[in-house]
């Protein structure tokens, strides 16, 4: 029965690298599929920009693009085809739902993220209706995280890491490295379980939401704990999106540090865009600078953290009496990371940057709809009770003290390199 589990888990990693590639295949060459609009402000917007015929159009080409390619997973993986073509459309529905939601501009403003609406739709459907068996069978929650992943790949480009300077880089480097440590160290103080320890230490030190989704990934993570993590994220970025230029502006800082202060410990790169625009320019581009020193990371971090986590929890008789072997990590390593990692080289150094802003846009809409559409899913299948309650506040306490810690090493490391 385990090998069997073994074999259907590699097929699936191996089904989402075939299928990003694939979209980005088509992207390049056959069909780039255009951005709805979401964006809104009142009901005319509403009306006349969300609802538009030609904005309904553009939705029921992605919805059928979508369900084409989750169909073709399903198939490959051996799911149900019949209850995921049954069970997807109500999935699409509740999620484009979210969207709308959060392209409203006072909700942007708030910079809650499209993620957290499609999460609070799903528990809230999920906890207060009993969903039939077929329904839950056919949620597709790994699929749609793990091609959203290797989509994210294209985003993370390698020049950028030379635009970025050398400063903004060293600065993402220690960041990353030491508030990764502290949080890993203060988790295990704490009795933190493992999966939530490597979540919160990746989601804290490199760029929040995406980075606990490539190491819940990389792990094979209870989608629960994933929810919970996410949720922190994106709640703790509010009040530091709010107070952090406050306290900058209180105490005179710099600009350049307080852009290097809020790029670094800010989890969310629209909240780091956000709280930098309140400080000025030179915070803006600073800011944004070093969090995408810190992003560009991502990719680097998941494929330790693969080969940490296969070497480490690898249970089978033959590797608990002896080191596992090379094989052996091969064939437990999450092959979603290769596919981010090679969509990474692909964009950076094998397609020219007209190409690349040519598709972009088109790429990080679909990318980003299928976090979306996973975290509906997660949010059906998940009881409320086990998100928030997680039995321990402990989780709670080690995430917000790595923050703090991020916030204090961070601006000490933005005074030493940034500041006059």
């Amino acid at each position: 029965m385990s090998q069997k589990t073994k074999q259907l888990s590699l097929h699936e990693d191996w089904t989402v690298v075939l299928l990003g590639f694939l979209i980005i295949g088509i992207s390049l060459f056959v069909f780039l599929p255009e951005v709805p609009v979401f964006k809104w402000s009142n009901g005319s917007d509403l009306l006349a920009d969300v609802f538009s015929f030609g904005n309904l159009q553009i939705l029921l080409v992605q919805f059928i693009y979508l369900i084409i390619i989750g169909t073709i997973a399903v198939f490959l993986i051996g799911k149900s085809v019949k209850n995921f073509l049954l069970g997807f459309p109500i999935v699409y529905l509740l999620t484009v739902f979210a969207l709308i939601i959060a392209g409203n501009t006072f909700i942007k403003g708030l910079n809650l993220e499209a993620v957290i609406f499609s999460l609070a739709i799903g528990l809230a459907i999920g906890n207060f209706f009993k969903l039939p068996e077929w329904f839950r069978s056919a949620l597709s929650t790994e699929i749609f995280v793990k091609i959203g992943l290797v989509l994210l790949g294209t985003g993370v480009i390698f020049s950028d890491i030379l635009k970025a300077g050398s400063l903004g880089l060293i600065q993402a480097l220690v960041v990353v490295l030491s508030v990764w440590y502290f949080a890993f160290w203060l988790c295990k103080k704490l009795k933190v379980d493992e999966e939530l320890t490597m979540m919160i230490s990746s989601a804290v030190s490199i760029c929040g939401v995406s980075a606990a989704i490539a190491t819940s990934g990389a792990i094979k993570g209870d989608s629960k704990k994933l929810s919970y993590v996410i949720s922190m994220v994106l709640v703790t970025a509010i009040p530091m999106m709010i107070f952090m230029p406050v306290i900058a502006q209180y105490f005179n800082f710099p600009e350049e540090v307080t852009g290097a202060w809020l790029g670094g410990s800010i989890d969310t790169s629209g909240a780091v865009v956000a709280s930098g625009s309140l400080v000025g320019e030179t915070a803006l581009k600073i800011s944004t600078i070093v969090k995408f020193s810190q992003n560009v990371l991502l990719g680097l971090a998941a494929f330790a953290i693969s080969v940490y986590w296969t070497y480490t929890h690898n249970k089978s008789a033959e590797v608990v009496a002896s080191k596992p072997t090379l094989g052996v990590i091969w064939e437990r390593f999450p092959k979603f990371v290769i596919g981010f990692i090679a969509a990474s080289v692909v964009f950076s150094f094998l397609l020219t940057s007209e190409t690349r802003d040519t598709v972009k846009d088109s790429l990080k809409n679909i990318q980003g709809i299928w976090f979306a559409l996973a975290f509906t899913s997660i949010g059906l299948e998940t009881n409320f009770k086990d998100l928030f309650s997680n039995n321990t506040k402990k989780p709670l306490y080690a995430f917000l003290i790595a923050q703090s810690f991020n916030v204090v090493i961070t601006l000490i490391i933005a005074f030493l390199l940034f500041g006059e």
